[in-house]
């Protein structure tokens, strides 16, 4: 008997308008997760500067710089290396597996980070801390959650953004209803620029915003 085997569905096409793709480019990489970290380091900065009273002005660019090439040159570096050694088949890594190795690299750098802050007390402001654990976190459940599904990291990044606000919220006593909605609207932007250009599936951008939130939230509960 001649099996009749069933043909693969072939992949299917963007049907969204062209200048709306445009704009979700756009907005995936202005807010690529590779810059949040630093991003939010100056955003906890900016809405609590309290914390970082008794730093000198100095001290305090050390650490920004120390978290900026540390969380984004390392990685983006990294990532080059790959794609120039056809580790990876293109920078956009369309394939789940081909992740693996950009997760892992920056996994080590992200502990660096964090150990290295973590070993200053009275040095480093609490809430920094506590990001930068919840990155650490944060990178650990998406590379465990990649071996099973493309899980978003931009919803990912962008869950950590409202999750460390909520921190703030928490341990600060100015208002921060105002910065809370504006991360709210920022990461429903980028949940719909990715469902948009078609790169994950619904159930992957929402699990990438609880993994962001649980993140930085049980940093925080592991610090206090």
């Amino acid at each position: 008997m001649i099996q009749v085997q069933k043909a693969t569905p072939l992949p299917q096409p963007n049907l969204q308008p062209k200048a709306l793709r445009v704009l979700a480019n756009i907005v995936s990489y202005i807010c690529h997760p590779v810059f949040m970290p630093i991003v939010m380091a100056y955003v906890v900065y900016r809405l609590m500067p309290a914390e970082f009273t008794g730093l000198t002005a100095k001290q305090i660019g050390l650490l920004f710089i120390n978290i900026g090439y540390t969380t984004t040159f390392f990685p983006l570096f990294s990532i080059f290396l790959m794609r120039q050694l056809n580790f990876i088949s293109s920078y956009h890594m369309p394939q789940a597996r081909e992740r693996t190795g950009p997760l892992m690299a920056t996994m080590i750098f992200y502990f660096w980070v964090s150990h290295v802050f973590n070993s200053m007390p009275g040095v480093v402001p609490f809430a920094l801390k506590v990001l930068l654990l919840g990155n650490l976190w944060g990178i650990i459940l998406l590379f465990m959650a990649n071996i099973f599904t493309k899980v978003s990291m931009h919803t990912a990044a962008a869950g950590g953004m409202v999750g460390i606000i909520i921190v703030l919220m928490i341990i600060s006593p100015a208002n921060m209803a105002a910065p809370l909605l504006i991360a709210l609207i920022l990461a429903g932007i980028i949940g719909t620029a990715r469902m948009i250009l078609g790169a994950h599936q619904r159930g992957d951008i929402w699990l990438g915003y609880i993994i962001g939130i649980i993140v930085q939230l049980g940093a925080y509960i592991y610090m206090k």
